[in-house]
Order: C-alpha cells, then sequence, then structure tokens
C-alpha cells in the first residue's frame, strides 16, 4: 500500500465526515446535546466492540488525561452543533478548522513548543480568510462565528491533551472515552430539551455516530500508510464536500466573498500541514545522529 492507496483511504473518510455534517445541518432542529449523545453512542457501538474483541484494556494507563480529553472534546463538539444552526455548514466545517491555529499557541504555552515564522504566515493568512468571511459578508451570524471559535479553541486544547497521552494508550482506547464521556454529558444535559425522534431520524441520528466511526477510522488508516504531509492536506477536502452537500441539499447560498474566504483558509493551513510533515521528516535523521 502506498500513497494511491492513502489518497483513496482520505476521500472515503472526508467523504464520511461530510456525511455526518449534512446530517448534522438536517437535525438542527434537536437539541445540540441530543446530537452529541447519539453522535457518541453510534460510534461507542464499534470502539467498545473493537476494544472487547481485541482484548484491550478499556480503562486504559493515562486515565486523567484520557477524561481531560473527553471533556475537551465533547465541549468542542457541543459547540460546533449549537454553532450549525446559525452558519451555513460549510463555513462553520472551515472555521472549526482554524483549531490548528489555537493548538500552536497552547503548544507553546503548554508544550514549550516553537512555531516557524512560516507557519505564523500561513495562520495569517488564513485568519485574513476569517475576516473575509465576518467582514465582507453581512450574511454571517455574529452569535455562531462566536460558538464556532469557541469549539476551534477547544478542538486546538485536544491536540495538546493528545500530545501528552503520546502513544501511552491505544487510538481506539482515547477514542473510546471520548465516546462514552460524550454519551454521558449529552445525554444529561439533554434531558430537560429531548425531542423523541420520528421516523427515519432514528437513522439519521444514529448514522451520525456511524459516519463519525468510519471517517475517523479511515483516515487513521491514510495516516498509517503515507507519510504526514503527503496525506494532511487531503483532510480539508471535507470543507469542499460539506460546501457542496450546504449548496444541493440545503439551497445554501455562498456569496463571492464566503467562497474566497474559505479558500484562503483552506489553502494556508494545508500548506501548514505540508510544511509541519516536512518539518517533523527532516528532524527524525537529526534526531538518530
Amino acid at each position: 500500500m502506498g500513497v494511491k492507496t492513502a489518497i483513496k483511504f482520505m476521500l472515503v473518510s472526508t467523504l464520511a465526515f461530510a456525511c455526518m455534517n449534512g446530517i448534522v445541518k438536517h437535525l438542527t432542529h434537536f437539541g445540540a446535546f441530543q446530537i452529541v449523545f447519539f453522535r457518541a453512542l453510534g460510534s461507542l457501538f464499534f470502539t467498545l466492540g473493537f476494544l472487547l474483541k481485541n482484548n484491550i484494556p478499556v480503562l486504559g494507563n493515562n486515565r486523567k488525561l484520557l477524561i481531560i480529553r473527553g471533556l475537551v472534546g465533547v465541549t468542542s463538539m457541543s459547540f460546533f452543533f449549537m454553532a450549525t444552526k446559525y452558519l451555513p455548514i460549510g463555513t462553520a466545517v472551515s472555521l472549526r478548522y482554524m483549531a490548528p491555529i489555537f493548538a500552536s499557541v497552547f503548544a507553546i504555552l503548554f508544550l514549550k513548543e516553537q512555531v516557524k515564522p512560516l507557519q505564523w504566515l500561513f495562520f495569517g493568512v488564513a485568519f485574513t480568510g476569517v475576516l473575509i468571511l465576518k467582514g465582507l459578508d453581512g450574511q454571517l451570524s455574529i452569535l455562531g462565528l462566536v460558538l464556532i471559535f469557541i469549539s476551534a479553541i477547544f478542538s486546538g486544547l485536544v491536540y495538546v491533551v493528545l500530545s501528552k497521552i503520546g502513544k501511552g494508550d491505544h487510538p481506539v482506547v482515547v477514542v473510546n472515552y471520548f465516546m462514552i464521556i460524550s454519551v454521558i454529558v449529552g445525554g444529561m444535559a439533554s434531558i430537560g430539551s429531548w425531542m423523541k425522534p420520528m421516523g427515519y431520524e432514528w437513522f439519521m441520528l444514529f448514522g451520525l455516530g456511524v459516519f463519525g466511526y468510519f471517517g475517523q477510522l479511515f483516515m487513521t488508516k491514510a495516516f498509517q500508510v503515507a507519510s504526514t504531509n503527503q496525506v494532511a492536506p487531503l483532510k480539508y477536502l471535507e470543507v469542499i464536500f460539506t460546501v457542496l452537500l450546504g449548496v444541493f441539499l440545503f439551497s445554501e447560498i455562498y456569496t463571492v466573498w464566503s467562497v474566497l474566504g474559505i479558500a484562503l483558509i483552506i489553502v494556508a493551513l494545508s500548506l501548514n500541514a505540508l510544511y509541519k510533515g516536512k518539518q517533523s521528516k527532516s528532524a527524525k535523521p537529526a534526531l538518530k545522529k
């Protein structure tokens, strides 16, 4: 297996995530926490089953960090689902991908990592895309922007917690904690506003977890068979697929400024992913010396 296989895996992954985003947009009449509950419950079926089948300890090793990762992750996911009620789904997804910028800031503060000047340039271009989106697209909701930026901040914090966990726990154990905590938080927080699903809505709600799980699975497979700089930029295809779903399924309208802003965000963060991949690749021989 090589780069072509990795590309196929990433295409499947981004399509799966785009389908999940489309379902989220379709179910915005449900409360965000109820969507969190079903999104996690559907994936929990796969993650817990995998761990039990392969005799992998469910509780893991770094339990404190695993719980923190779950709490930070469910916070990010909840605010993302809240934001989709006020923003076009493609815009919400593209802005949530600002997470690497916040991750870099957190990495400087908590992990004492360095960010190269060229990376700050990429982040500046991405932020320019955000300014274009808000400043020149008057249709965007300020509340929606606040919610999605909170989601992106917590998503960036997830990167830092995952770095702390490192290879001390199996990746599925990490995801399983995230799903269990999301089921608990989503279920408890939605008790007062629970809406009974009708007919096909049951399938769509459980479909959130199925698409989310397979999106994560094939993304992991892609990173396993190809280098980061070859695969990481393909993650942003999710934004393009989601925008297309928004246009054709939900009749969402994207102005020229919206498209320009989203394009700047995607291009800048893709270049950052490429640059980081090359930097880590060139650093490995140096570490061996």
